[in-house]
């Protein structure tokens, strides 16, 4: 559906997007994921044909987006990270405004906004002047004109920033019903949102992609060997000096145990390994009860600090083991401004509906 083939874009002496390659397949949902200044909405721009990239190509649903910009927009849906609104409209007027500049045929565009207000939630205020509806309406109204036309593509840069809790939700809950239908792209930092609505997460520091996967692969793959935490019921150092010795086991250290006869150990297997079947039979031999074993792992939200971390190459160049997909980054530099929007002007105040 999306082929992205060493796409790069420079300004001036400073590289935003550096040499990104990855694909997306039809039906799928997936999740931008990476710090601000990452490359992000630089990339979304590039994929949309907002902005033109330095190298490397872009073509959607067959549709190059340098040689057949046309073509290849008229798959895409598009929501700006600042949805491109009038606010001086009511909503209706300025999605008859928007169906015009998609050239939506006259005759189709009244049962076609019908339809988009109803999937969006906005027919009830569909009269009412955009100026005076909430962030959260007015981020329905910019999702209502990017599915004008009904593409097959939604690409959604931050969709939910700057929305309190409630809002939020139910801008999750449009996406994820909007998934049934329709390709989603969706761009963001946080890491709840990625992986509760994606199927797929890249991830992009400075520019680059570091890793992608699903999120249980992403867990599963780069988490590496998962360290073991246990509770004896032995002394610590009887428990250090057993357990040292079992196969399988790189190393043992005692922790704070609040718990009186007994020890609290983290094992650190060796790579590769799950010694703890091992453990078990040489603590049953030992007559050392176990309290409690824990297999120790990482959680997305910790395999993305690690990953767009600026102290991971110095960790890479002291014998780290990299996880799939990493490749070493430069020192951050902040992302470039947006790309200029169209003729369309920004929000204005916010005002309850």
């Amino acid at each position: 559906m999306i082929e992205v083939e060493n796409l790069v874009k420079r300004y001036g002496g400073h590289l935003a997007v550096d040499h990104l390659s990855f694909t997306v397949e039809k039906g799928c949902v997936c999740g931008f994921l990476g710090p601000n200044g990452a490359g992000k909405s630089t990339t979304m721009n590039m994929m949309t044909g907002y902005l033109a990239p330095t190298e490397g190509e872009v073509r959607v649903d067959g549709h190059s987006v340098t040689q057949d910009p046309a073509g290849a927009k008229a798959c895409i849906g598009y929501l700006p990270e600042q949805p491109p609104l009038y606010v001086d409209m009511t909503v209706r007027e300025y999605l008859e405004f928007a169906a015009g500049l998609k050239r939506i045929p006259g005759g189709e565009r009244a049962a076609q906004l019908d339809r988009i207000l109803e999937m969006t939630r906005t027919a009830d205020v569909s009269g009412r002047l955009i100026r005076n509806l909430s962030k959260g309406y007015r981020q329905r109204v910019g999702l209502a004109q990017a599915l004008i036309g009904f593409p097959h593509i939604l690409i959604l840069d931050e969709p939910t920033v700057g929305l309190d809790p409630k809002q939020i939700l139910e801008i999750r809950a449009l996406i994820r019903e909007l998934a049934q239908e329709h390709t989603v792209i969706l761009s963001s930092h946080i890491l709840s949102e990625v992986q509760e609505v994606c199927d797929h997460i890249f991830i992009i520091h400075h520019g680059r992609l570091v890793a992608q996967g699903t999120p249980a692969q992403l867990e599963r793959e780069l988490a590496g060997t998962p360290a073991i935490t246990l509770l004896l019921k032995a002394a610590p150092e009887e428990g250090r000096v057993l357990l040292s010795g079992v196969p399988g086991v790189a190393e043992v250290a005692p922790l704070p145990c609040g718990e009186a006869g007994a020890a609290l150990l983290r094992l650190t297997p060796a790579e590769g390994a799950d010694p703890r079947e091992a453990v078990f039979r040489a603590c049953a031999g030992a007559d050392l009860p176990i309290l409690e074993m824990r297999r120790e792992s990482l959680s997305l939200e910790q395999i993305f600090l690690e990953l767009t971390s600026d102290a991971s190459a110095a960790g890479q160049a002291g014998g780290r083991r990299r996880p799939f997909g990493r490749r070493d980054s430069a020192e951050p530099e902040p992302e470039p401004a947006p790309a200029p929007e169209t003729a369309i002007t920004k929000h204005g105040e916010e005002a309850e509906p």
